[in-house]
């Protein structure tokens, strides 16, 4: 943390962060020692440690940890020296210790006053460990170790410690990395400000792809010089006309040169920006990222303790520490690990008898490890034990009534392990104050569907048990589906999807008066996204329909919506909290032209489809199969490169029942209308790639494309625009400036008809 300004931190905040950081460093070289009491690398950590501790302690004059971390010191110096062997006694005892120093820390104000009983008790713990066996004569230990830091005639701290000189590192040697502490909020508006950049950034590539538009009629304008130059000689002879022709020509090419050059500036610029932004995105997101090691380094003790507590030598192994995890996943795993690994060692592990007449070895390991696998986080939890009998548990199941017997036979071996995690069920018939409440396994499933994710377990007998979590690499980042909803984006959360689909409307099958269709050998009910959402009535087109399956393998509905607009990977941006709970909507983030969508909650979404359901209310279900037998509606398509104008026609257009569909210039347009038929195309006329002039003339160019209605729809109020659009054959031609509401729907009654005649 060198170099770092801490000027705002406390003395005692700056130790107990150094605590913090030593005691991990403790823990992991006592653990070691147990395994190899002389290993000189581990004693000399731990020496240390203790060491830098007491040092600490003593700049900020906290006495009693003064006493302790310079009773440790001596038993690991003594160790070193080869007075004393450090067994299962010594490692309780230092153990204590560490823990006596966290709670001095938290406490300070308390452990100065009165005598101090727990340093009483460590220290004589430490000295009885440190006694010969057998021997009733002083210990190894100093004497100052021996008594109460508030007996009389204590020794004093003068005589008994012994302070070094603080020490700092080379100018040389490389320094670590600093620490700053920064809130989760503000981490959280920083990836939101970093996205947003992202986006704006993005905004740059269409401003430049207008400007090329522009270079191009200036080439064009540039062409239409030359002929005219060319033809002017042969129609009138002026003197003053050709030098006035020149000058604008002239002009005209110092247009095109400096357009030319400002246009390569901005490319640089995009670049740069788009460079500049992603980097900053990728970097926020990393910081919100934490070794896994960070998460679980304190099992390593408590899976210790708790084996000796049962009786057992048990050993835990921690994998892919360096594994970076979104820090809110991290968090919300600590629960969810601690049960599987108690259940580990008491369920899972034998007792050290057991495993060596099983030819195993006396000490159990427990492994934890993390990795990320195809896109997505993998937690492992496993053991070497007993491993789960499935014959005993399907006698358990049945027992409890949760399956008869004739059905049990038929599950497979994935299917018997998946009642583990059901609510209140265990395998241990007697409850303890460890495990057997049969609620463990229960939390730990809800927690990975808690952060869209999956939870299994898969056990050997004799072998061991390996339960495994698949959960997303980051919460602040998720892959989408957009679907358009009455004329809105929604986000659903890919890994909440079963599957999406265009589904024929043939395949569509009344059942008890509500429609399914059959997918994977079973029947999905269907139901619409406008009810769920409670939006305007939803109106079958024609054609196939868009639906999301989701759900689990019990339950399953078809969410219609009205058509899919791809995946997107988004930014997820938490809604105001002053909002509370939105219904069936679980966030909020910025698409790339900085438009906001609403992100779905999968749960809370199916919950809602259940209940609507079962209420026998859903009012738009009967119409998907009656569709057939309706009369197909008008399509229109939109084409316009403004997303303003494009909104505000479809809007209208649906609204009085038209199926609309958009394209974003002439090109797209030209491509859409060949594609799939139209009753009506609605343009603009300036736009990129191609103009509406342009695709006016070739729709009315194509054989198969003549007859179909064409409106221009542009900003362009001269006659002479208006004769234009005309001749290129038009078959109407309406300027934005003045048309309202009534006036567009009247021009598409009279060309087309109603929406559904």
């Amino acid at each position: 943390m060198s170099g770092e300004d801490f000027s705002q931190f406390s003395m005692l905040d700056l130790f107990r962060a150094e605590l913090e950081m030593q005691s991990h460093a403790l823990t992991t070289g006592l653990l070691a020692l147990e395994r190899q009491p002389g290993a000189a690398d581990h004693l000399e950590a731990c020496m240390r440690a203790a060491h830098s501790l007491k040092g600490a302690a003593r700049i900020i004059n906290l006495m009693p940890a003064v006493i302790v971390t310079h009773a440790m010191e001596e038993c690991f110096v003594a160790a070193q020296r080869g007075q004393i062997r450090l067994q299962r006694d010594h490692i309780d005892a230092l153990l204590k210790g560490v823990d006596l120093l966290g709670a001095l820390a938290a406490q300070p104000e308390q452990s100065t006053d009165g005598e101090a009983p727990d340093i009483a008790i460590f220290l004589k713990a430490l000295e009885e460990a440190s006694a010969p066996e057998g021997s009733h004569d002083t210990p190894i230990l100093p004497q100052g170790n021996r008594v109460s830091p508030s007996a009389p005639g204590v020794q004093p701290l003068a005589e008994l410690v012994t302070f070094a000189e603080p020490t700092f590192p080379d100018s040389g040697a490389a320094a670590p990395d600093r620490i700053v502490r920064l809130t989760a909020g503000s981490l959280n508006r920083l990836l939101g400000l970093a996205g947003e950049s992202l986006i704006e950034a993005r905004r740059l590539q269409p401003f430049a792809n207008g400007l090329m538009r522009l270079k191009r009629l200036q080439s064009d304008l540039a062409k239409t010089f030359d002929t005219l130059r060319f033809a002017l000689p042969e129609i009138v002879n002026d003197e003053r006309l050709m030098p006035a022709l020149s000058e604008a020509q002239q002009k005209l090419h110092t247009m095109q040169e400096f357009l030319a050059r400002r246009l390569d500036d901005l490319d640089s610029i995009d670049r740069r920006v788009t460079d500049l932004a992603n980097r900053l995105y990728d970097e926020t997101l990393a910081s919100r990222m934490r070794p896994f090691e960070d998460g679980v380094k304190h099992y390593s003790r408590m899976v210790r303790d708790l084996g000796l507590a049962l009786g057992k030598i048990v050993r835990l192994e921690i994998l892919g520490g360096s594994t970076s995890i979104d820090r809110d996943i991290l968090e919300q795993l600590d629960a969810p690990l601690g049960h599987l690994l108690r259940n580990a060692v008491d369920h899972g592990l034998e007792m050290p008898e057991e495993r060596l007449a099983a030819g195993k070895p006396e000490e159990a390991t427990v492994r934890i490890e993390a990795r990320h696998s195809a896109g997505r986080l993998q937690i492992t939890v496993a053991d070497d034990g007993r491993g789960i009998d499935l014959a005993e548990l399907r006698k358990l199941i049945v027992a409890r009534h949760l399956i008869s017997q004739e059905a049990i036979e038929g599950l497979s071996e994935a299917e018997l392990l998946e009642f583990l995690f059901l609510p209140g069920f265990s395998l241990k018939s007697t409850v303890s104050d460890i495990s057997g409440r049969g609620v463990g396994l229960d939390a730990v499933r809800a927690m990975a569907k808690q952060v869209r994710g999956l939870a299994s377990v898969s056990s050997k007998l004799g072998v061991g048990t390996c339960f495994q979590l698949e959960l997303p690499l980051t919460l602040s980042v998720i892959r989408t589906l957009l679907a358009e909803i009455d004329g809105e984006p929604y986000a659903f959360p890919l890994v909440g999807i079963v599957r999406a689909l265009n589904l024929p409307q043939e395949r569509v099958e009344l059942i008890e008066g509500r429609p399914h269709f059959r997918f994977e050998d079973r029947q999905i009910g269907l139901i619409t996204a406008h009810e769920v959402l409670e939006r305007t009535e939803w109106q079958a087109f024609g054609g196939d329909i868009s639906v999301i399956i989701i759900g689990d393998s019990d339950h399953s509905y078809g969410l219609i919506v009205d058509r899919f607009v791809g995946e997107r990977e988004l930014v997820v941006r938490p809604l105001d909290p002053r909002l509370a709970k939105v219904k069936d909507v679980s966030a909020a983030a910025l698409m790339d032209d900085g438009s906001p969508v609403l992100i779905v909650d999968i749960a809370d979404l199916l919950r809602s489809v259940e209940k609507l359901a079962a209420s026998g209310r859903p009012r738009a279900l009967s119409r998907v199969s009656e569709n057939t037998d309706r009369k197909r509606l008008k399509r229109v398509l939109v084409v316009d490169d403004s997303l303003t104008v494009r909104e505000l026609v479809r809007k209208l257009l649906h609204h009085h029942g038209y199926h609309v569909e958009m394209a974003v210039d002439g090109m797209d347009g030209w491509n859409a209308v060949r594609s799939d038929p139209f009753d009506l195309v609605v343009t603009d006329v300036d736009m990129p790639r191609m103009d509406g002039i342009e695709l006016v003339t070739m729709i009315k160019g194509d054989a198969r494309l003549s007859g179909t209605p064409v409106m221009i729809v542009s900003y362009k109020d001269r006659e002479e625009d208006r004769r234009r659009g005309l001749d290129a054959g038009a078959d109407y031609y309406l300027t934005k400036g003045s048309f309202h509401d009534e006036t567009l729907i009247r021009a598409v009654v009279d060309l087309i008809g109603e929406a559904n005649e």
